[in-house]
């Protein structure tokens, strides 16, 4: 398969790794000092681009890859708020391909699914609240995590007492999600159920980003025959 890159930091220099070791041709790396190569015919030439830059330019980036007839891939979050229904628009209209995750290490995946199966038996249970915590490494801008998003309105959705989650809240109708930003971390995300009697806890600790970037080529692969928008639940069928 031929996979082009957009983001050469760590993670773009890793997902390099795994795809060239998994047997795939890395055809085009765009960074931030070489943008004009989106015009290029080796970008074109990708059957996938694999995209992790930051939440400003995440969506320019898939528009200027579509125009080129290339589907994307991307972990990168923050953007959703404000380009979410024109990316579904997008895909559901104009035939474009996005396949678009929060995290895309398997362990995260299934974390979410037993933490969408823990919500649902917790939800009989109004003796024990509920709240998250997110750690990542100092240089990630946006807060809470795009994990801890998706997982909270997993927990949201399947627990009738909460109506919403926000950060720093004491009202109990609300999940609360808290950051810490520290160090090189990976990726840190804690649940926990407390009652008066006893506390329940799931945690995943990331030890590397290698786990991200696996995902992310695994992706790739079933996004080249794949089509719309796409994400985890797609490729793993918990």
């Amino acid at each position: 398969m031929k996979i082009a890159l957009i983001g050469y930091g760590k993670m773009g220099k890793m997902i390099e790794q795994i795809a060239r070791d998994r047997g795939h041709e890395i055809v085009s790396i765009i960074d931030i000092d070489n943008q004009q190569d989106f015009d290029s015919p080796e970008f074109a030439s990708a059957d996938v681009a694999i995209e992790f830059t930051a939440p400003q330019v995440a969506y320019g980036n898939y528009l200027k890859a579509w125009a080129k007839g290339v589907k994307v891939v991307s972990g990168s979050t923050g953007w959703m708020t404000e380009h979410g229904d024109d990316v579904k628009r997008a895909c559901a209209e104009e035939g474009k391909t996005l396949f678009w995750a929060s995290n895309f290490s398997i362990g995260v995946a299934i974390f979410s699914a037993v933490n969408r199966y823990l919500a649902k038996i917790m939800n009989q249970f109004p003796q024990y609240d509920v709240e998250m915590e997110e750690t990542h490494h100092v240089h990630k801008l946006d807060h809470p995590s795009g994990t801890a998003i998706t997982l909270a309105e997993e927990i949201v959705e399947n627990i009738d007492r909460k109506e919403a989650w926000k950060e720093d809240t004491t009202d109990k109708k609300y999940l609360r999600v808290d950051h810490i930003r520290r160090g090189e971390v990976p990726g840190i995300h804690t649940i926990r159920y407390d009652s008066d009697a006893d506390l329940i806890t799931i945690t995943h600790d990331a030890h590397s980003r290698k786990g991200f970037a696996l995902g992310a080529v695994l992706a790739a692969e079933y996004t080249k025959d794949h089509q719309g928008l796409l994400t985890i639940s797609d490729m793993f069928k918990f």
